[in-house]
């Protein structure tokens, strides 16, 4: 059994780890982090799986798209991958999350149309990466109840808003470890993400991949953007 929670320092002020260190040790305790955890249960558990894949032609020229299901959402998700992956430098990677409004229909509310364009645009100018498309979440609008007579009204959103209203934690957890475990099938360890928003970018230590850079996209607009990895 473990247990998370806060522990206070005789002066009032949260221990930090050596102060947690020190107590573990006075009270014979174990310690654990969050990554441990993590590495523990990507090394034994997999709840994602591959069920297809084919040749997908695009604009930006010919991608192999394969297609993941999941235990955690019931959700199908894809891969898009151009050329071999494994090697130096790594290769890129942009982990997205469905978005009706925004992918679909080129909402003003987000950059998420061309944040997709332009991520397999600069993956096709390296000839080499991944674009990861997570088909749950991110309608991109949310819907207000019918009052009385009055019918019910349709809320758009900024992604970021959405994500907040959606329990943002929880959100980006599950994105990020259904993302992880789908670039870790591909046989990836170090990758650099495209992303306009390095603060967003969710830490993947506890999965066994490392970040070695962050590659921005040049977008034509200045919305804003929603970031998984």
């Amino acid at each position: 059994a473990g247990v998370i929670c806060d522990i206070m320092n005789d002066d009032g002020t949260m221990a930090r780890v050596p102060q947690l260190v020190e107590f573990c040790r006075q009270h014979e305790l174990k310690m654990v982090t969050v990554a441990e955890l993590i590495r523990y249960r990507m090394q034994h558990e997999r709840y994602v799986k591959r069920i297809a894949e084919s040749d997908l032609e695009t604009r930006f020229g010919t991608f192999r798209m394969i297609a993941y299901s999941s235990d955690v959402d019931e959700e199908l998700h894809v891969a898009l991958v151009r050329g071999e992956l494994i090697g130096d430098p790594p290769p890129l990677v942009r982990v997205h999350s469905h978005c009706l409004t925004g992918d679909v229909f080129g909402s003003t509310s987000c950059d998420c149309y061309e944040l997709v364009a332009r991520s397999l645009e600069a993956i096709a100018a390296e000839d080499r990466g991944v674009l990861v498309y997570l088909h749950h979440t991110g309608r991109g609008f949310a819907i207000e109840p019918m009052t009385g007579n009055e019918q019910g009204r349709i809320r758009y959103h900024a992604r970021g808003q959405l994500e907040r209203d959606l329990s943002r934690q929880r959100l980006v957890q599950r994105e990020s470890g259904v993302g992880a475990q789908i670039l870790i099938d591909l046989g990836l360890q170090s990758i650099r993400v495209l992303t306009n928003n390095p603060r967003k970018v969710v830490a993947l230590d506890g999965y066994g991949l490392k970040i070695v850079d962050q590659v921005p996209l040049q977008l034509t607009s200045q919305r804003k953007t929603h970031q998984v990895l």
